[in-house]
């Protein structure tokens, strides 16, 4: 990593881009520092992804993309909380509609790429494919979705003669991209998971493929590389939480590499997010937990009522939102039934009426969302 050099400025008339080195060759990482926060890092994420065996993680998988979603749009302007993301269109207030599409296609996209890893390996097709659905119907619809940009584009600034940084020309995407998917799919390389994808990441936005998405694609791309290699069995860690949180040093590192060709300082922040986030999801896991027997105690001084409850709450594991429609389907009784069920869940402080109205009334199961919103240190 001594030898690293990003890459160059190239003149292309009245402005200079940004053309990045090949990253795919060996890699020799000697800084102490980056290898002691590896070995934390690995360890965190171990213990993260050891849920994966003794929870139902697929419960809760909807909960933590539906996270990962609202933050990651957040860093992009939208302002879709997380009950909202819960929402069917219809319920969202017009001026938000906008906002909620965006998170809607993030959630979309994390889905649909995760099941493309079936069949697909982590590709130049996987990451078209994935950023389709990202713009899919959304602001940005009109700039080539699924499709490597074919001009020059930039980040900051009203126009490219005052941008703060200009990515490489249009001609050299297809090329660098081929060389971040080798460098993916390198088995002989032996340059830890965790710093590939760090490095992927990095390169990914200095690149900036697309001419719109970038960065929502840039940060779904790591946990589908983590699901990918194995390293996660399930997508449960997320980063943009931590990016969010670290708006100005996430963007100020990415450009020090650029500038000072200070790929450790990069490495040292990327993992001390896996760190804050491995812990964080580790606690919001044993919270859920202590939530799920403090449940099972509420449940006991309810008799026969509680096996409706047990059904409707497995149901808001996956969507903490519910209308009595839904509670009506899910106990197979009348709608009567359904309401008296719901007045017992909102004694036991289960649920709790968000709408206000008299009629189409929605609840939400608030102490799970709040494990969700909690910020863990």
């Amino acid at each position: 990593m001594k030898e690293f050099k990003a890459g160059a400025y190239k003149n292309q008339g009245h402005y200079k881009s940004f053309q990045p080195n090949p990253i795919n060759k060996q890699w020799q990482v000697e800084d102490m520092e980056v290898l002691a926060l590896l070995s934390t890092a690995d360890r965190h994420l171990g213990r993260l992804d050891m849920y994966s065996e003794y929870v139902n993680i697929d419960l809760f998988i909807s909960m933590h993309i539906a996270k990962e979603a609202t933050k990651s749009t957040k860093i992009e302007g939208t302002q879709t909380n997380m009950e909202e993301a819960f929402l069917k269109i219809e319920e969202i207030s017009i001026e938000k509609r906008d906002d909620w599409e965006e998170v809607q296609n993030y959630i979309a996209a994390m889905n649909e790429a995760v099941k493309m890893l079936h069949t697909l390996p982590f590709s130049s097709r996987l990451i078209k494919q994935t950023h389709k659905i990202l713009l899919r119907g959304v602001r940005g619809e009109n700039k080539l979705p699924g499709e490597y940009r074919r001009s020059q584009n930039w980040i900051g600034g009203a126009t490219i003669n005052d941008a703060v940084f200009i990515p490489p020309i249009h001609s050299s995407i297809d090329d660098l991209m081929s060389d971040i998917e080798k460098f993916a799919n390198d088995e002989l390389n032996y340059l830890p998971d965790l710093l590939k994808i760090a490095l992927i990441h990095y390169q990914f936005e200095t690149i900036h493929p697309f001419l719109d998405g970038n960065g929502r694609a840039g940060r779904l791309l790591i946990t589908l590389y983590l699901v990918s290699k194995g390293v996660l069995k399930q997508p449960i860690l997320y980063l943009s939480d931590f990016f969010e949180k670290n708006r100005t040093l996430y963007y100020d590192n990415l450009m020090r590499v650029r500038t000072h060709n200070d790929l450790s300082q990069w490495f040292k922040f990327f993992l001390a997010g896996i760190i804050e986030t491995a812990k964080s999801g580790v606690k919001t896991f044993d919270s859920i937990m202590q939530l799920q027997k403090s449940l099972e105690d509420k449940l006991k001084a309810i008799g026969n009522r509680s096996v409706d409850v047990r059904k409707v709450i497995e149901q808001l594991y996956t969507n903490p939102i519910i209308g009595v429609n839904q509670v009506e389907q899910i106990i197979e009784k009348s709608n009567v039934s359904a309401y008296r069920l719901i007045a017992t869940m909102e004694e036991l402080k289960i649920l709790h009426e968000i709408t206000g109205g008299q009629r189409d009334r929605l609840y939400v199961f608030k102490d799970y969302i709040d494990l969700f919103e909690t910020e863990f240190i």
